[in-house]
């Protein structure tokens, strides 16, 4: 009987000091939300405090998606394993868009994570050399540089003026029939253009490409240019080269690189001209699915 009390009484003095400790562990102090420091670095946004995170994450998903979140979503578009960008793969990609009232006259080249579209025009214009005078370099500025953001500029209707920003075009040399996308992409890197139009580089010729283990190379490509360029929307069936943006180390003043019925080299013969530009990233999709009877519809 008395070894039965004593049990009794150890079970109650254990629970006892568990329903204590329970108490301790849950009570609840009350603070204002405006009075609770929030850490909002990871989020990109300013608040610093509970409430004011609350309202701004609720505007941010509120908000209408840009056009360049619009094209990614619906085009099902996976990130480049490079650089924070989008771009359209293959022969055929849903990716044609009117811009200066050419309906489907232009095709999205990539969507820039900082919501810029950058774009291409489909059709080529002018046979043109690189330069006829001074260093070769784009930025020198070269006599396509000058065309291109003054002739050519001005010759686009007040919208389409509107709508592009200036964007910073990679102008750095690249070695020839280089083995490694991944170190062209850095050389061309190297150097940046500040400017409204330019031309699609070396390197986004590659990776428009579908077929990356044949072609995703600028020796690859060379090697194997007769089906690459059957898998990359960017080739055109021109008889005509046409001017790429990069330049091979040590050109001469004259000498950019083309591509050449599929093939990439450098040379110096008048070659016709892509014009190739930055869309704002305030500008939103008003229409299209993006095929070429559908294109992508935009206003600011």
């Amino acid at each position: 009987m008395k070894k039965n009390y004593l049990k009794t009484n150890l079970i109650s003095f254990i629970t006892g000091v568990l329903i204590f400790s329970c108490i301790g562990v849950y009570a609840i102090v009350n603070f204002s939300s405006n009075d609770v420091t929030y850490d909002n670095k990871e989020s990109g946004l300013s608040s610093t405090n509970v409430k004011g995170a609350i309202d701004e994450l609720y505007i941010e998903c509120t908000k209408e998606p840009t056009a360049g979140e619009t094209i990614i979503e619906n085009a099902g578009l996976e990130k480049d394993p490079y650089e924070c960008r989008y771009f359209f793969t293959g022969a055929d990609p849903n990716n044609y868009i009117t811009f200066n009232d050419e309906k489907a006259g232009w095709r999205i080249i990539s969507v820039e994570c900082d919501g810029t579209i950058k774009i291409m025009k489909i059709s080529n214009i002018n046979l043109m050399t690189w330069n006829t005078d001074g260093d070769g370099n784009w930025d020198g500025p070269t006599t396509l540089n000058t065309y291109l953001n003054s002739t050519y500029y001005n010759q686009l209707d007040s919208v389409a003026k509107s709508q592009i920003i200036d964007g910073n075009f990679s102008i750095g040399e690249i070695t020839e029939d280089n083995t490694n996308l991944f170190e062209q992409i850095n050389d061309e890197n190297s150097k940046k253009w500040k400017g409204k139009i330019a031309l699609p580089t070396v390197s986004e010729y590659l990776r428009t490409n579908s077929n990356k283990s044949s072609c995703g190379t600028f020796s690859l490509n060379n090697n194997n240019s007769n089906s690459c360029k059957n898998t990359t929307w960017m080739f055109t069936s021109n008889v005509y080269n046409w001017w790429a943006l990069s330049r091979p180390y040590n050109g001469f003043s004259s000498i950019g690189i083309e591509i050449i019925n599929g093939r990439i080299d450098s040379g110096n013969q008048p070659s016709l001209v892509r014009p190739t530009l930055y869309l704002s990233s305030n500008i939103k999709i008003i229409g299209g699915t993006g095929t070429s009877s559908d294109p992508y519809q935009i206003s600011l």
